[in-house]
């Protein structure tokens, strides 16, 4: 016997609407059935008008994060099944929404690009490549596993109120450098996250580790950057 559940989705579209609402949609659940695939279904064949961002399907590139029943998940990897009988799918909390499901990710682009993500070189480059140990990239395994997502961010209790903190995705990302033994900048960055704005915003409440879908130890990584700055300050550096 087929089982129905409900998706009860976050509407509103800025220009039309004054305040937001829920629609239910009922569909057939399916093995293997996952919230995106579900979505798909009600915009191809129940409601084109309906909003989400989505790309890959493979839990890679980070576009179709959502909140889904209390928590930040990627749509794509979220099986419908173990959700119960009505699933409340909403766009990324503590952004603007621009229609439905989508939210406008500029101040979480701008901040990411604040840290400087990428390796910064200050000597005069090899003649062929900059070696690397096992044991040296054995340190940034995990964060660099990182997809840009946002779930981690929205979920940071202190970036909802503080909206020039840094917040968990930038500073992860600006750890994945630091830590990355063929980077130079390490000073600068350490700098920018000695900032008022920065890495001392953290209360460590762990949200953002709990709620990221590649199970990134983003607060150890935060952890780490305040020990460098406290040292850099101590010695000098900074």
């Amino acid at each position: 016997m087929s089982q129905t559940i409900t998706l009860r989705i976050y509407r509103r579209d800025p220009d039309l609407d004054t305040a937001p609402r829920y629609q239910n949609y009922q569909i057939e659940l399916t093995p293997g059935l996952t919230v995106l695939m579900a979505l798909y279904h009600i915009l191809e064949n129940v409601d084109k008008t309906l909003a989400f961002r989505a790309s890959c399907r493979s839990a890679v590139c980070g576009s179709c994060g959502m909140h889904i029943n209390g928590m930040n998940r990627l749509a794509c990897e979220t099986q419908l099944a173990p959700l119960g009988n009505e699933v409340v799918i909403e766009p990324l909390p503590h952004l603007p929404v621009l229609k439905d499901l989508v939210v406008d990710m500029t101040t979480f682009w701008d901040k990411y690009e604040r840290v400087r993500p990428y390796l910064i070189a200050l000597k005069a480059p090899p003649e062929k490549e900059r070696l690397q140990s096992p044991e040296d990239r054995k340190k940034i395994d995990e964060f660099i596993d990182c997809i840009l997502c946002a779930c981690c961010h929205t979920s940071c209790s202190t970036a909802w109120w503080d909206k020039e903190y840094l917040g968990p995705a930038a500073l992860a990302k600006m750890y994945r450098f630091i830590a990355d033994s063929r980077d130079e900048g390490a000073i600068e960055r350490l700098k920018i996250a000695a900032r008022e704005d920065g890495v001392f915003r953290c209360h460590t409440i762990f949200n953002c580790t709990e709620e990221c879908p590649k199970k990134i130890p983003i607060t150890f990584g935060i952890q780490e950057i305040k020990k460098r700055v406290l040292w850099g300050k101590l010695t000098g550096k900074l």
